[in-house]
């Protein structure tokens, strides 16, 4: 047995209610590793499970994180592929908050060679997200044009790296022009390739995006965003498009806590979509969630190997927190404010 600190959530509600604690950690039971945690990347999902706005948090008192990196310190028995010493980046269905872990083996992989623990914390979730939906719900073929919202974020940098690699053509949005001025110097993409979004043009700005690069309109949209971007980008599917919608950006709360009714109002104004007109549009809209995955943990290893290819050199972490300031680097993340991905480091 040995002693650990983590961030909990005794009940969901507020950014406020996580709280640092120490406790005994068992030994790792069959088919799992301990292992000391480097550095815990940071995800909206995290944010969204604080508030109690995930439907997958599980109940009661938990510990938020999705996934890590660190060194494997002992092994259960039957668990295959770890072994004391090694260097793994990991996913967690929750409890990644924590200096140190047990983790069922199924879901650890190696932290390539070269890259430090907050590297390897950026990727798994962020990435296997982005090449699930870039192959297999979006089909994406070279030369198809593909609208990135969000493309500075996480998966947006990730899916930027896969997209380039494929051969796709890109349009990508931002929040600020500061980040198109990054994706300009970080991703190699032209000025004219980006769009800082405006929520009452945004329309128009995919039009001038699709004429200066000349396309006639999308085969592929990712979506984190939603809210008021949503049509616009619907609307400027090719036949047979897919739009691949992995998150809700706007309706995450900016507060510590939810304002119901202001949360309410937006969620009565969600997009919506006529699965009959679909039909005479030949239109796909598709969800996805990296959680589902969680009970396919055979199908990690084809992702890892999909995306080692594509993904050549370490993601970018935009900023590096100490455990201690966990709070402050989730309400870092929810601001909107971050480029790329957000560890804590231990």
């Amino acid at each position: 047995m040995a002693a650990r600190e983590v961030w909990r959530v005794r009940k969901p509600g507020s950014l406020d209610s996580l709280t640092r604690e120490t406790e005994a950690l068992d030994a790792p039971p069959p088919g799992h590793a301990r292992v000391a945690v480097g550095a815990i990347g940071l995800n909206f999902a995290d944010i969204a499970a604080c508030l109690g706005l995930y439907s997958a948090t599980p109940k009661g008192p938990f510990v938020p994180g999705l996934e890590f990196a660190g060194t494997v310190e002992a092994v259960g028995e039957g668990a295959r592929g770890a072994a004391p010493g090694d260097r793994v980046i990991g996913l967690t269905r929750f409890g990644a908050y924590a200096t140190h872990l047990n983790a069922d083996a199924r879901y650890l992989h190696p932290l390539p060679d070269g890259w430090g623990f907050a590297e390897g914390a950026a990727l798994p979730v962020q990435a296997i997200t982005a090449w699930y939906a870039i192959r297999e719900l979006g089909a994406c073929r070279p030369g198809d044009a593909v609208l990135v919202q969000s493309a500075a974020g996480g998966v947006g940098l990730n899916a930027l790296a896969i997209l380039g690699a494929l051969g796709a053509r890109v349009v990508a949005t931002v929040g600020h022009e500061s980040k198109a001025a990054f994706l300009v110097d970080h991703a190699r993409l032209e000025r004219r390739q980006i769009i800082v979004r405006d929520r009452g043009a945004f329309g128009s700005q995919l039009d001038e995006a699709l004429r200066a690069s000349g396309l006639e309109g999308f085969h592929l949209v990712l979506d984190a965003v939603a809210g008021p971007f949503f049509e616009p980008a619907y609307r400027r599917l090719l036949p047979a498009g897919r739009m691949v919608i992995y998150g809700s950006a706007d309706l995450m709360p900016s507060g510590p806590r939810v304002n119901w009714l202001k949360l309410a109002l937006r969620y009565l104004r969600r997009p919506r979509i006529d699965p009959i007109r679909m039909v005479s549009a030949n239109k796909s809209v598709m969800g996805f969630n990296l959680i589902w995955l969680w009970a396919q943990a055979d199908r990690l290893p084809a992702a890892y190997a999909g995306i080692a290819p594509c993904i050549t050199r370490p993601p970018h972490v935009g900023r590096r927190f100490p455990f201690a300031e966990a709070p402050a680097a989730v309400r870092y993340l929810q601001g909107g404010g971050s480029v790329g991905k957000v560890v804590l480091e231990v």
